[in-house]
């Protein structure tokens, strides 16, 4: 919250000396009433010396991919405003109840920003408030996640980062490493719950099956129907690909102990989930698209940019990656230029 303490003390200092009767030199020629401090511009706020800052952080859950992003968005504030920002973070285990919980108490508390992790915690930034800035990471598609059919001119308090890797090259890595001569059954599998989710399977399975495969949609609701899901999924499926996905995300561990030993191979659509159950991905770094939102963070905070008209960034790059054990275990041969997934 913005600081005015010295401003104040000195017109306080100012009506008591007048008041006594000041002597008439310099230091009390000042008038007795000092203007008042200037009203941050509308979208964001003007820096002052002095002034500090809160900013909620609501995370959708707990995983690697958006832990990065979260860092990352921390890293650079924090690298433009020292210790003039103060971070309120906060996990909503991917509970929708617990991510509007803890929207609405940003929203009580004042906070001048909320930075919203993932689709579900920017749609409960989005609904709790018209008036505070947002700004999303880890998010697909803005329009899709929030309803919006044209997101760029809607006019909302919200932009952010992307983290959308080209879908159709995902299904080119997908039909390059697994040939619809050798793979033509493809499984898509994917948490019902998150309507980015369901945008890239559509988009991708409209790509493989141009290409001749045959697909098939697997939707889970959580983690209690994941397991039979997936199970399907590994029974009819020559290859699976997994979107990014945060319900997925958080349950590799699941998803590998069903499709490794069904010998199912699997195309992720981040690196998080490709080295927990994938065998290869086309991906992203949260951490890079985090540090990009941190950076409109800055610009909202010091310099009074309106976050209504600050466009959507996405990763200036993407990766071919692979999980090397996996790959050995299925028999799986890696072009050279992909590149190994660390630890």
């Amino acid at each position: 919250m913005k600081k005015a303490f010295s401003l104040l003390l000195a017109a306080a200092l100012t009506l008591s000396l007048a008041a006594c009767g000041g002597s008439g030199s310099a230091a009390n020629s000042e008038p007795a009433s000092a203007p008042a401090a200037s009203e941050p511009a509308e979208g964001g706020s003007g820096a002052d010396a002095g002034d500090t800052y809160t900013i909620g952080i609501m995370q959708q859950v707990q995983h690697p991919a958006l832990d990065q992003a979260t860092q990352g968005f921390k890293d650079a504030v924090t690298a433009a405003l020292g210790d003039a920002v103060t971070f309120a973070e906060q996990n909503g285990n991917d509970d929708v109840g617990t991510l509007n919980t803890i929207a609405n108490s940003f929203v009580s508390d004042g906070v001048d920003l909320i930075m919203a992790n993932a689709t579900k915690a920017l749609q409960a930034a989005s609904a709790a408030t018209s008036d505070i800035p947002i700004l999303g990471t880890s998010i697909t598609e803005y329009g899709v996640a929030l309803g919006v059919d044209d997101f760029a001119s809607a006019g909302l308090n919200v932009s952010g980062t992307s983290d959308l890797a080209p879908l159709d090259e995902q299904a080119q890595m997908l039909a390059d490493l697994f040939p619809v001569a050798d793979h033509p059954n493809v499984g898509l599998l994917y948490c019902s719950g998150e309507p980015n989710s369901q945008f890239q399977v559509d988009n991708v399975s409209a790509a493989l099956t141009g290409m001749g495969y045959s697909c098939e949609m697997y939707s889970f609701t959580d983690t209690n129907d994941l397991a039979g899901i997936c199970q399907d999924a590994a029974t009819t499926s020559d290859v699976i690909y997994i979107p990014t996905d945060n319900a997925a995300a958080s349950n590799t561990e699941l998803i590998n102990s069903i499709c490794l030993p069904a010998g199912v191979p699997i195309i992720a659509g981040e690196e998080g989930i490709c080295s927990g159950c994938g065998v290869a991905t086309l991906s992203i770094s949260y951490y890079d698209i985090g540090y990009a939102t941190g950076e409109m963070a800055v610009k909202i905070l010091t310099e009074g940019a309106d976050v209504t008209t600050m466009p959507v960034q996405y990763a200036p790059q993407f990766v071919k990656e692979y999980n090397a054990a996996n790959a050995e275990a299925l028999n799986v041969t890696i072009p050279e230029d992909y590149v190994a997934i660390e630890g």
